[in-house]
């Protein structure tokens, strides 16, 4: 999987779709510390022990480099940045069942807009599964060679 580069001028309003979802009691913001295992056991049993690991690492920032999604006492989503390495965006995931409400979207360009304030002027996206969102949502680009990337030694599990 690719890289994407992002540019992080000019990002998409998504107040009128925080709102509507607002509207269905869904809330975005970032976690706290306290809730760290919470995230961390909703990431792993939705999307692997990789995702959870980065999870683990963007909470030993202050303020915490992720945001989530959330429905009362419920996890719907979540994005993490410069979790694996500074200046790159994810991972990220909606609940399987939620896809296509924009959660993703919010949750990206919260994301985004942190990094933005952090003093970035670009974002990286890494190993991108999802080229099209990124490109619709946020105008990303494929960068070139990137399949080698920081992931290429990763240690796999045995089957």
């Amino acid at each position: 999987m690719k890289d994407m580069l992002v540019r992080l001028m000019g990002l998409p309003d998504i107040s009128a779709l925080e709102s509507k979802l607002f509207q269905e009691n869904i809330i975005f913001r970032r976690p706290i510390p306290p809730e760290k295992s919470f995230v961390r056991n909703w990431v792993d049993d939705q999307f692997g022990k990789y995702w959870a690991n980065e999870v683990e690492a963007a909470f030993s920032y202050l303020p915490v480099h992720c945001f989530i999604a959330q429905k009362g006492n419920e996890i719907l989503g979540f994005a993490c940045f410069e979790a694996t390495a500074k200046n790159f965006f994810g991972p990220t995931g909606t609940a399987e069942n939620l896809r296509g409400k924009g959660i993703g979207k919010v949750l990206l360009i919260k994301s985004l807009q942190a990094m933005k304030e952090m003093g970035y002027a670009y974002a990286i996206i890494g190993g991108v599964g999802p080229v099209d969102f990124y490109k619709q949502t946020v105008d990303a680009v494929l960068i070139d060679k990137s399949e080698i990337s920081i992931y290429q030694n990763l240690i796999r599990k045995e089957s």
